[in-house]
């Protein structure tokens, strides 16, 4: 592993880009010093890069997200969400597991993220009991976002109900302007311990990289991944394929503590090697 102070050099080695969002270009708040100088350079020099986010919203919600923290449309052009990929299989119903699915949905979820349900022609229950499945796309603050515990009862409800869930972001936690949140994954793996059936679509699944690849419209050529979390960016690359750059500012800074040889001693206990490490995404 490279251990870089910018990524100036890994600009000029790789012919296009695969770039997380929370964690590497801003943390649901502010954009990070040289993150959006980062993507302007790239542009300048004709690379190619998309943005994959694990956020539980459109694309358009998302790029609509960042342009009021100041990010220009012209970068964001390029943009895949795994709220997108699962608006898009909810409405399509061709995969068997959202074919049967059924239309009555209890959504766990902020009240800024209802976004997600329209146009679907989905019906919003009261609660998990009329419900025919679940869909979660994070944790609603008035009932706890800091402790997975205030979830216990509703996801004891939901598996009492038997219904299948869908998880709109895998992520477990993010660090939100200085302050860790629990997310979407850690509902539904707590979801899947108490014996429920839960799907998650977004990072590390590899399948999320397709529709983000096709973006970039390059025949072959060299592909980078550039994220901040082990479990879902870095994982997420090895499993499509794609080299990949762990940005060590984001979710496992505390952790890491800036230190080399931890750094490397984590990567290589969770069974992956991440050509390069920068502390941030800047130039």
């Amino acid at each position: 592993m490279r251990h870089l102070t910018g990524f100036a050099d890994l600009a000029t080695e790789y012919d296009g880009f695969v770039i997380d969002l929370w964690g590497v270009i801003h943390d649901g708040v502010t954009p990070y010093a040289g993150a959006v100088e980062c993507l302007e350079r790239l542009q300048r020099l004709g690379k190619p890069f998309v943005l994959l986010s694990n956020a539980p919203r459109r694309a358009a919600l998302a790029r609509e997200g960042m342009r009021g923290m100041g990010i220009d449309d012209a970068l964001t052009t390029r943009i895949v969400t795994s709220g997108e990929v699962t608006w898009k299989m909810l409405q399509d119903r061709t995969d068997p597991f959202f074919a049967g699915l059924g239309r009555r949905v209890h959504f766990i979820a902020p009240p800024h993220e209802r976004g997600l349900l329209e146009g679907l022609g989905l019906v919003l229950t009261d609660g998990p009991d009329d419900a025919e499945f679940v869909l979660v796309a994070g944790p609603d603050p008035a009932v706890g976002s800091t402790d997975l515990g205030a979830w216990e009862s509703m996801l004891a409800a939901c598996h009492a109900a038997h219904l299948p869930m869908i998880c709109a972001n895998p992520d477990l936690e993010v660090i939100r302007d200085g302050s860790r949140l629990i997310c979407a994954g850690a509902l539904a793996e707590r979801y899947r311990e108490l014996g429920g059936t839960a799907l998650m679509i977004g990072k590390p699944d590899p399948a999320v990289y397709i529709p983000a690849v096709a973006m970039l419209g390059l025949d072959g050529g060299r592909l980078l991944a550039v994220g901040d979390a082990l479990r879902t960016d870095i994982a997420g690359a090895k499993a499509a394929g794609i080299a990949a750059c762990w940005v060590l500012g984001g979710i496992h800074s505390e952790e890491l503590a800036g230190d080399s040889k931890i750094v490397e001693k984590v990567a290589r206990d969770a069974g992956l090697a991440p050509v390069a490490a920068l502390q941030a995404f800047v130039w």
